[in-house]
């Protein structure tokens, strides 16, 4: 994924810039990046945060830049903000999103005078890098983010900041959020909303699908109004967003309590478990939701420790992924043996983390370990952000079922068929995955329920991993 802050101010907005990227951790492991205008023209660090937190690695940085502009980013993938000379002008920039027609847009800037690209260590050639390259294809910034917005298969929502403001964009279908916050003297720009409340900020507006702006100092401007179609991901709700986040005016927390007490009213007369409990971090408010709902005690059973341990998909090998959060989660004995458990996580993707934590609960003395996943079975791999480092459709486990039950090929129809959660499939999809990952009992939330507890307009949000509708 991704996320990235930008500041227009009258006074030094270094500090504001710095705290602002850094409430953004949540969303990127690999790079962090801050870029600055000032008097003394453009300055950018970047740094490797793999293993060490923002703030850490830009502590120095902070001493030493200074502008009333600036732009910055936790990136899952490229070094960014990029700095640019161009025939319009220089700029920074820095992009959240997912570009699937690399090759294709590659091959046009090619066709059309680029010459080169600095490569990666990776092999791939830096999206931000080309994203830049497409917007000087045009006579102004605004039509090549315009170009932009209209060449990438995939989304892509962008920050650009020049001597003069910053130019903001949301992908055109609105995937990933973008919302402005306003102070005295001051303009800040970012995917998360709660991240500028501590600096000062009061929230201004939220841009629309495709809205471009321009921000400086003194104010906020239109430049291409938004389109009417809206997809926003589904799952920055269940998983990615910040509890204290809301997108399209729906809060991350309270969604999240809604979610559970949805699970909680499906399950009535069903289970009888002791204590519910969710997996650290993301399944904790959907756990809460379902106690609230179903009078069944919550509790903590096991704890994360954080101190030391970076975020469980943060390594490249998926090895040291499970390792990791193998480590994180320390069980509470006391409250887990002979108790028959209920445990919400936000989802199952490949199953091996969880299948990993309902063991050592088995092993700390749990009589029974009842599963809730927070939102429904992940069918399709997701197009349209980087939601994750799966090469392979097969890496998802109900693939993987789904495939020992049909075979290597499998129509659309079938595949919607699995995702009906009326259907036999379904339910033979359910249990083979129960039984591998040894749950009690499973139950995922229902799409219909998913939609109702973010309670904006169902043709509004993006579902694709869900059930492959864009």
């Amino acid at each position: 994924m991704g996320g990235f802050f930008g500041v227009a101010s009258k006074n030094n907005c270094i500090l504001e810039l710095f705290y602002g990227i850094d409430y953004h951790s949540h969303l990127g492991t690999r790079r962090g990046g801050m870029a600055v205008c000032g008097e003394r023209g453009f300055q950018r660090a970047i740094h490797n945060i793999e293993n060490s937190p923002f703030r850490t690695k830009f502590e120095r940085d902070v001493e030493e830049m200074e502008g009333n502009l600036g732009i910055g980013c936790i990136s899952d993938y490229e070094p960014q903000p990029l700095l640019i000379q161009s025939h319009l002008g220089s700029f920074a920039i820095t992009t959240v999103g997912k570009i699937n027609n690399m090759d294709e847009l590659l091959k046009l800037v090619y066709e059309n005078g680029n010459t080169h690209f600095q490569e990666m260590s990776s092999g791939q050639v830096n999206a931000t890098e080309l994203v830049a390259a497409l917007i000087c294809k045009k006579e102004s910034i605004v039509e090549g983010i315009r170009y932009v917005q209209e060449l990438v298969d995939g989304s892509m929502t962008l920050l650009l900041m020049t001597k003069k403001g910053l130019y903001a964009a949301r992908d055109r279908y609105g995937r990933t959020p973008l919302v402005i916050g306003h102070k005295e003297d001051a303009y800040c720009v970012a995917f998360e909303s709660f991240s500028y409340i501590n600096l000062g900020y009061d929230d201004y507006r939220e841009l629309g699908p495709g809205e471009i702006v321009f921000i400086d100092p003194d104010g906020v401007k239109t430049l291409v109004e938004p389109g009417k179609e809206m997809r926003i991901c589904s799952f920055l709700w269940v998983y990615y967003g910040y509890p204290t986040s809301a997108y399209e005016g729906v809060n991350v927390e309270e969604m999240r309590y809604k979610c559970g007490a949805m699970l909680a009213k499906r399950d009535k007369g069903q289970v009888s478990p002791d204590v519910v409990a969710g997996v650290p971090d993301s399944g904790i408010a959907h756990a809460i939701g379902y106690a609230n709902e179903s009078g069944i005690p919550y509790a903590r059973p096991f704890i994360k420790y954080t101190p030391t341990w970076p975020r469980s998909f943060m390594p490249t090998q998926q090895s040291q992924r499970n390792l990791i959060a193998k480590m994180k989660l320390i069980p509470v004995k006391a409250l887990i043996q002979n108790k028959k458990l209920l445990l919400i996580d936000d989802s199952i993707v490949r199953g091996t983390q969880l299948r990993e934590t309902t063991e050592f609960l088995y092993a700390s003395g749990a009589k029974e370990v009842h599963v809730r996943p927070a939102c429904p079975p992940l069918l399709y791999g997701c197009k349209y952000l980087n939601f994750s480092r799966s090469k392979s459709e097969l890496d998802l486990i109900t693939r993987r079922v789904i495939r020992e039950r049909e075979g290597e090929h499998v129509s659309q129809e079938v595949l919607d068929d699995y995702a009906n959660p009326c259907s036999k499939r379904y339910e033979a999809m359910l249990e083979a995955v129960r039984k591998e990952q040894n749950f009690t009992t499973l139950r995922y939330h229902r799409l219909d329920d998913l939609r109702e507890a973010i309670n904006i307009s169902p043709c509004k949000l993006c579902t694709y991993c869900f059930n492959g509708k864009e």
